[in-house]
């Protein structure tokens, strides 16, 4: 148990530096959807969504290669650090020299004609944040969650600052959305500042021995990663392309991919908590790889980290009533009902990341590429049949799809390989009472809205001694 919280700690210190962040700059959805229409946030939503995408080509799985290298018996932490950061250098100049010289192309294909200069923002915050990566995964490997979570506060707070100067005091309609990009690149150029003393110490190396062992390693951690991207950002790229003209009387695809953009922020509450565990807890698996009673401790994480995310779940989906506000402009309350659908996929993708620790111990990571790229090809099915019928709520179910599929998929593998007594009959029992619960209690509406959100108060109260009930034993018992 001592491990556990541990865990737990550095959790709380990642979320400080990776889920307050993005929870504040989920903030500055109010803003942007009070300046943007639907139409010009669909534009942003889909750009974003192809940033995504390429950032994990720009990072090249180099991140947990580095944990995996640099955890080795023997080996040498600055040399691995050069090697990969080397890599991801490399690659990223060259993408993001390619986006500057073909900005004019890319832009048309895009169908945004005459905006290069957002072309040229967006493969320079690539390039920054890839810079970084590596940095941000050493201080990660060396506990120094406290100056990760600085780090990224002071770029939110910047990013915010900016945000609110450019739309609220300095705006101009001309510039419009590039504010959004301008202000991301600034906050994000403070990164390299940070990490001036790490990145002047960095010299550029290239092992023959060992560099193409780490290349072999990451890529098929690449490929997961551009599939597993693909599988979240997929819908955001193509429902403008396959939602029919009419689904949506009296608005165009853009309406519906602006909506659906703003709406997923919301799903992005679990997503933050699941990154938040994440960094805390891939190099926690690597490190205690080695101990005997390692299985048994893996269960045990992952059965708290569902507990926890059935409670995000519950809390946040019985009170969209309420939270549906911070999208300020009421056009944006229509699809609010994706949310518990949004969020119940972001927990399956965090039962995912716990699973998928069996074939990065094992040097299978090629698995990874099976399970992810299986889970693309879910994703796209589903987005190809279901958005036709069900217009945004059709993506957020085929979301759902994938990362279910894949988790299912990866435990039965897993168990092959590296077996680990989950505790699948408790924890499904978690997930499938708490999606019941929800559905239920959004059955009742009181009219007035201090009734609701008094009645939704008590649910989580009473939910949460139950689960304080069922799990107290585990919390006296004095596993290390």
């Amino acid at each position: 148990m001592n491990k556990i919280k541990r865990l737990a700690g550095e959790t709380v210190l990642y979320g400080m530096g990776s889920m307050l962040p993005k929870f504040l700059n989920f903030l500055l959805v109010r803003l942007h959807t009070d300046v943007f229409p639907p139409d010009q946030y669909g534009v942003v939503t889909k750009l974003l969504g192809f940033v995504a995408v390429l950032n994990v080509i720009y990072t090249f799985g180099m991140e947990t290669a580095y944990f995996r290298f640099a955890t080795r018996e023997g080996a040498d932490e600055r040399r691995v650090f050069n090697i990969t950061q080397t890599g991801v250098m490399v690659i990223s100049f060259l993408g993001t020299l390619s986006f500057v010289v073909f900005s004019t192309p890319i832009a048309n294909a895009l169908h945004l004609p005459g905006s290069e200069n957002v072309i040229i923002w967006i493969s320079l915050i690539m390039l920054v944040d890839a810079i970084v990566s590596i940095p941000f995964a050493r201080l990660r490997l060396q506990k120094k969650a406290t100056l990760f979570a600085m780090y990224r506060l002071i770029n939110i707070f910047v990013l915010i600052g900016l945000n609110v100067y450019f739309l609220k005091f300095a705006y101009d309609p001309a510039i419009g959305i590039n504010y959004i990009f301008i202000a991301n690149l600034v906050a994000n150029i403070l990164y390299l500042a940070f990490f001036f003393r790490v990145l002047i110490q960095w010299r550029p190396l290239y092992d023959p021995n060992l560099s193409p062992q780490m290349i072999r390693y990451a890529y098929p951690i690449m490929i997961t990663g551009l599939a597993g991207m693909t599988n979240e950002m997929f819908s955001r790229l193509t429902l403008d392309s396959w939602l029919p003209r009419d689904f949506y009387p009296g608005r165009t695809p853009e309406y519906a991919v602006g909506i659906f953009g703003a709406c997923y922020k919301f799903g992005m509450l679990m997503s933050l908590t699941v990154q938040a565990f994440r960094y805390a807890a891939e190099p926690f698996f690597f490190s205690n790889a080695s101990d005997k009673n390692s299985p048994d401790l893996f269960a045990t994480i992952n059965h708290y980290f569902i507990v926890v995310c059935c409670v995000i779940l519950l809390g946040v989906s019985i009170n969209m009533d309420l939270i549906k506000y911070f999208l300020g402009d009421p056009a944006y309350f229509e699809g609010i009902s994706i949310v518990p659908v949004l969020l119940l996929g972001f927990l399956f993708l965090g039962v995912y990341y716990n699973l998928s620790i069996w074939f990065k111990l094992t040097d299978r990571t090629y698995y990874g590429t099976i399970l992810a790229v299986g889970g693309a090809i879910v994703t796209i099915m589903g987005n190809y049949f279901l958005i036709p019928v069900a217009g945004y709520m059709g993506s957020s179910l085929a979301m759902l799809l994938c990362y279910f599929s894949m988790t299912i998929a990866c435990y039965l593998f897993g168990q092959r390989y590296y077996p680990i007594p989950y505790k699948v009959f408790t924890d499904v029992a978690y997930i499938v009472l708490t999606t019941l619960l929800l559905v239920f209690v959004n059955q009742f509406e009181f009219g007035a809205q201090v009734l609701n959100s008094a009645f939704h108060f008590s649910v989580i109260v009473v939910y949460l001694m139950v689960i304080y009930f069922i799990e107290r034993k585990h919390f006296k018992r004095p596993t290390n």
